[in-house]
């Protein structure tokens, strides 16, 4: 594609966190150009109002999600799950769209069904489906109509397992300790993610249940040889953005702390979101950017590598829009490069 034509964007759901989000970056991304972005309950009301950051910046107006799309190259899908079940298999097959919900990440109806608690009505559109993990899966996404985004828990674990999964290196269980910013529970309040129960609270919730662990032992065993028990776990931050998770694992043979690095380094050679750093990372790092910031530390054998990223940003509307960017044949850092603050 070349560099001065526009992408004509479509957003469903834009009132939410991740929709904001996506604005936030489309706004300013140089191949796009924003047509129309829904919300129901705002319809009518400029964004600049709803959300406020972006006041000043755009003329957009919220519109009711219309029954047929037309005019534009690629929407993106920010909606609760089950939703975008309902619209994908109704595109004309010319627009591209990319789906920050669940719907389609899972390929096992039965598997999905019981994990997000609802049916699915559109697995014969799934099967078009390509996992949208960018790091891992760089040229089905380039060739692909349809990505489902992944979660934002499924991001930081799976580039934080991927090089030694890709490399056969893993023995034995492998326990994920994840914890997550208040954000990624959505724009609506409930009572456990209220700001004032929120701010001096930690809590687990899901154990063994939670949606995304499917998910990541069915990439896991798409980017390798996957036999190993998962144990993954859950956890809510009293922050308001991030995401930190500690991978425990036990390798086949041992290694040092500069042979995990050279691994990881090798293994993401072409990834410029993903950066290595010196012991743990910190999601102050991360915030607001596009990064997963990977640490590691090593005994022998003992394994423990530390993932960070922002789960609106990476872990969900800017890995969507650098999907976007591959589908359409651009960088795929392109209106991207964001840099978060210090503090």
């Amino acid at each position: 594609m070349e560099k001065d034509t526009n992408i004509r964007v479509g957003i469903f759901g834009g009132s939410g966190y991740g929709g904001a989000e996506l604005l936030r970056i489309l706004l300013f991304h140089p191949n796009v150009e924003l047509v129309f972005v829904t919300a129901n309950e705002q319809a009518g009301k400029p964004v600049g109002d709803v959300h406020r950051n972006l006041n000043g910046l755009t003329q957009l107006s919220f519109i009711n999600a219309p029954e047929t799309v037309t005019d534009v190259d690629c929407v993106f899908l920010a909606l609760p799950h089950g939703q975008a079940m309902e619209i994908v298999p109704g595109l004309p097959k010319e627009i591209k769209a990319i789906d920050l919900s669940g719907d389609f990440r899972l390929r096992d109806q039965g598997v999905f069904e019981k994990h997000y608690k609802q049916a699915h009505t559109a697995m014969r559109t799934q099967a078009e489906f390509v996992y949208g993990l960018t790091e891992t899966n760089r040229k089905a996404i380039r060739n692909a109509r349809l990505i489902a985004n992944p979660g934002c828990f499924a991001t930081a674990t799976l580039l934080g397992l991927a090089p030694l999964v890709a490399n056969n290196l893993l023995n034995g269980r492998v326990v994920v300790d994840a914890k997550t910013g208040s954000s990624g529970s959505g724009a609506k309040a409930a009572a456990n993610t209220h700001h004032p129960q929120r701010m001096t609270s930690f809590y687990a919730y899901k154990p063994f249940t939670h949606q995304h662990v499917p998910e990541i032992e069915q990439e896991l065993d798409h980017i390798g040889d996957w036999t190993n028990e998962l144990v993954f776990m859950t956890h809510s931050l009293p922050v308001a953005r991030g995401i930190f998770a500690s991978i425990y694992a036990e390798a086949n043979r041992d290694l040092s702390d500069n042979d995990l690095r050279d691994l990881y380094a090798d293994y993401y050679r072409e990834s410029f979101f993903v950066r290595l750093v010196n012991g743990s990372p910190d999601i102050n790092w991360v915030k607001t950017t596009n990064f997963c910031d990977l640490g590691f530390a090593t005994r022998g054998q003992q394994l423990v590598i530390f993932s960070a990223l922002d789960n609106l940003v990476k872990g969900a509307a800017g890995q969507a829009v650098q999907n976007m960017n591959l589908m359409f044949g651009l960088d795929e850092t392109t209106g991207l490069k964001l840099v978060g603050t210090n503090p």
